[in-house]
């Protein structure tokens, strides 16, 4: 039966390869390579790094393969819910990934998609493939392997434990901050897939918040301070690294006042 890895490659930074994922990378006979258009292509450049730099299985070999872009709902007008764009998306992701099962591993042979950070941490493949495995044309076992979070680079590059003593952290998105504001029941949250900033609609600007952007890398940017005092500043940055660069992946702790 034909073996996927699903392999955690870490926030960014080479570095962050485990031994397990250098493993998982040369018993694969084909890694597939996602494109996610010119915007991003340092994404795709990255992976192929991790591939000339740790890949030594001489069988081994990459497919590269094209990435639909997910529909945005628009904010002034009748739009799809944003689960709906999500599971079209998904959708069209699985047919790709069914073929690329299909036709490019051989029936006893190994695959291994390169993940960002941690599979299980936002991060839809697992799920996707979840769907490949449902339609039943294609058969596969599958194996996880976990990888350094953009939510352990930020506190590793902010220097701090994620928790205060006896309080526990929320792990959300912007979308739900902007949605529900900071938790009551927990005093730290860590926010991935923030695009719009969502801290600065926050009415306590006292919460102090550690962003940090492009974690791990030579581009690293880290900034901190009480929301009333840097939140703006923060958005001006983070905007010119985007336009800069074409893209961003940025990831922020905020954290109730003692």
């Amino acid at each position: 039966m034909r073996k996927l890895l699903v392999i955690g490659i870490g926030a960014g930074n080479p570095d962050h390869m485990t031994v397990q994922a250098i493993s998982g990378l040369n018993q694969a006979d084909v890694l597939f390579i996602p494109d996610k258009g010119a915007k991003k292509n340092e994404l795709a450049e990255l992976r192929r790094q991790i591939c000339d730099r740790f890949v030594t299985n001489p069988k081994s070999r990459r497919v590269e393969f094209d990435v639909p872009v997910r529909d945005l709902p628009v904010e002034d007008g009748p739009a799809p819910s944003y689960r709906s764009t999500v599971d079209d998306w998904h959708e069209a992701i699985a047919a790709i990934y069914e073929g690329l099962i299909r036709d490019e591993i051989a029936g006893d042979g190994c695959g291994a998609f390169l993940i960002w950070g941690d599979p299980s941490l936002y991060d839809s493949a697992l799920r996707i493939l979840e769907r490949v495995r449902l339609r039943g044309d294609v058969a596969f076992e599958l194996e996880v392997i976990p990888g350094i979070t953009a939510v352990q680079a930020l506190a590793a590059s902010h220097k701090m434990a994620l928790n205060r003593i006896g309080d526990s952290v929320l792990i959300t998105t912007g979308r739900r901050l902007t949605e529900e504001g900071m938790p009551d029941n927990a005093g730290s949250a860590v926010v991935l897939l923030d695009g719009k900033c969502a801290f600065n609609t926050l009415a306590d600007k006292d919460v102090v918040i550690h962003w940090g952007a492009y974690l791990g890398t030579e581009d690293e940017i880290t900034l901190s301070g009480r929301i009333g005092d840097i939140g703006a500043k923060i958005e001006k940055v983070r905007e010119e690294a985007r336009r800069r660069k074409g893209w961003i992946m940025d990831s922020y702790l905020l954290r109730k006042p003692e």
